[in-house]
């Protein structure tokens, strides 16, 4: 399927593109090229395929959440550079 320069231009104004006279031509030649390559794909045989929105099958990753036993503060605090009350100690960053 090839692209006349108007329908180019309109595709252009659509995108908000400005668009010099080469500039029409060399993406005349490029998206008519495109087209044609999908007019190629469309002969394929897809009616076997069952429609997907991912080529792969998508599972979760993550683990089961599992309760196990936490450190204690004093464990925590312990490589605290400073500690005030059971909590870390730290510079103010707001005034």
């Amino acid at each position: 399927m090839k692209l006349s320069r108007e329908e180019v231009k309109h595709i252009a104004l659509l995108a908000r593109l400005g668009l010099t006279e080469a500039d029409v031509e060399k993406f005349r030649e490029q998206l008519s090229n495109i087209l044609e390559n999908f007019e190629i794909l469309k002969q394929v045989d897809t009616s076997g395929v069952p429609p997907t929105s991912h080529p792969v099958a998508l599972r979760n990753v993550l683990r089961d959440d599992e309760v196990r036993p936490s450190f204690s503060p004093k464990e925590i605090l312990a490589n605290a550079p400073q500690e005030e009350d059971g909590c870390f100690r730290v510079r103010a960053v707001l005034e």
